[in-house]
């Protein structure tokens, strides 16, 4: 019997009637051919959540960038972008998409853009491409800093011995589980809330849309969204001794997580990227770099906003690692954090600028880092070298090679499991989707930004949890 999705059924997963019910209608039906129906019901789930993880993706581009658009109405032109794109630098050029270069192309065009880069990662994305690093005078693009603000990268290494987790693997999943929540809407309530000095922040306060904004950035401190973004136990191994972080070589036990500003970050965007859209109306090839003056009360808005943003994804990690360290025990050697989804205030040739990171690594000389691979793949530690071409960055990962949908009709559980096993990984939650075998090879990504980074240790990831996409376990 040949499968089929309802309008009734993505109602019920939360749709709304209009035309894009009828554009996820057309998007099942294509995606139910080679797929199970309960994978695409998830991934159609997952494109209402996070509808910017599918911008680069051959089924559900139309929806994804349907969705966005509704929630940011274009406006008429009336900014006039340069005739002809500045230079850029391109870093593992072989292995960039072309839409991903025409993106930063058109960005490379606005009148207030100084310099630009693309990292061996990146890849089309929804205004600045994933990857593209963009530094612009005076001005703020709410999509080139991304939705997800201030997204991040934690790791913390115990003095743990590696063979410590190997013979308590039951203990360290019971508490990874136990000490996280994952997925959109996720949080904690009642005792089991948890605080923190930015919840104090006099930002809060800055407007009536922010103030609002408060409860929901409480219930979900110390939780992780969708997506890509996990928390995992890992063994880092440093091939020698790190006198900056005074560590010896050895083998150690360490906790990673990937997240960011959950839905504070989010309704941030959203709304400082409606405002952009009314003042500075650019052409529809360019209307989702809409920008801020810096000199404006909006842009300095949004400046605040969105440092509360990076603020609050910072907290949250550190929730997830104080419950964890708490939990497990051991001595903490060093914790490494940097964040993407940015921008900041950085002087490049002599001047100031503000430098938007979308998916890209701060890599300033002797700035450390954290660059993940996938599941299965190894990760990195990082040390700058402050490339001035990349304008001080590096990769914030792999990059993906398949799309989601690619994924989910290509890759079959049995494939995935099959992976994981001979890499001796444990998976929590998480679909097809991110299969590992979705992502570029992080080895040739790191080949490809040698002039970039210099490697410090090397995370070899063992137990992951991700948000579960609400398809049944096999």
């Amino acid at each position: 019997m040949k499968q089929k999705i309802n309008g009734e059924e993505l109602l019920h997963a939360g749709y709304t009637e209009g035309i894009i019910l009828g554009i996820a209608l057309q998007a099942a039906e294509r995606l139910l051919i080679g797929a199970e129906k309960e994978d695409v019901m998830a991934l159609l789930k997952k494109v209402k959540n996070y509808p910017e993880s599918f911008l680069d993706d051959e089924v559900l581009t139309p929806l994804a960038t349907a969705m966005i658009e509704e929630a940011n109405k274009p406006t008429d032109t009336t900014i006039a972008l340069r005739t002809s794109a500045n230079a850029y630098a391109i870093y593992g050029a072989d292995h960039i998409e072309e839409g991903a270069r025409k993106q930063m192309s058109t960005a490379m065009k606005l009148p207030v853009t100084v310099a630009g880069a693309l990292m061996p990662d990146a890849h089309q994305g929804y205004g600045l491409p994933i990857g593209g690093v963009l530094a612009t005078k005076n001005a703020i693009i709410p999509y080139g800093v991304g939705v997800d603000i201030g997204c991040r990268m934690a790791l913390t290494v115990f003095d743990i011995p590696e063979e410590h987790f190997y013979a308590n693997e039951a203990k360290y999943k019971r508490e990874l589980i136990a000490q996280t929540q994952f997925g959109a809407g996720a949080g904690f309530h009642g005792r089991f809330k948890s605080d923190h000095a930015v919840l104090e922040s006099n930002v809060f306060n800055m407007t009536p849309f922010i103030k609002q904004l408060h409860d929901k950035a409480y219930t979900q401190l110390g939780s992780s969204g969708g997506g890509n973004h996990f928390v995992e136990w890992g063994i880092i191994e440093f091939a020698q001794r790190d006198e900056a972080l005074n560590i010896n070589a050895g083998k150690y036990v360490a906790l990673l997580s990937h997240s960011g500003s959950r839905g504070l970050g989010a309704t941030i965007a959203g709304h400082y990227t409606k405002i952009a859209k009314d003042v500075c109306k650019l052409p529809d090839e360019a209307k989702n770099l809409a920008y801020l003056d810096m000199d404006s009360a909006e842009g300095q808005e949004y400046w605040l906003a969105m440092n509360l943003a990076g603020d609050y994804a910072s907290a949250c990690h550190e929730v997830i690692h104080q419950k964890l360290v708490a939990a497990i025990g051991g001595t903490v050697l060093a914790r490494v954090e940097n964040h993407h989804n940015f921008a900041w205030k950085e002087i490049w040739n002599g001047e100031e600028v503000i430098v938007h990171r979308k998916g890209a690594t701060p890599a300033g000389k002797d700035v450390m880092g954290i660059i993940p691979g996938s599941m299965t793949a190894p990760g990195f530690l990082v040390r700058g070298k402050g490339e001035m071409g990349a304008i001080n960055s590096a990769s914030h990962g792999a990059g993906r090679q398949m799309s989601r949908t690619a994924a989910i009709k290509n890759i079959s559980k049995q494939e995935m499991k099959q992976i994981l096993k001979e890499n001796g990984v444990t998976l929590i939650g998480a679909g097809l989707d991110e299969a590992p075998m979705a992502y570029k090879d992080i080895n040739m990504v790191m080949d490809a930004q040698q002039s970039l980074v210099d490697t410090v240790a090397k995370f070899t990831p063992k137990m992951v949890r991700m948000a579960a996409d609400g398809s049944r376990e096999d």
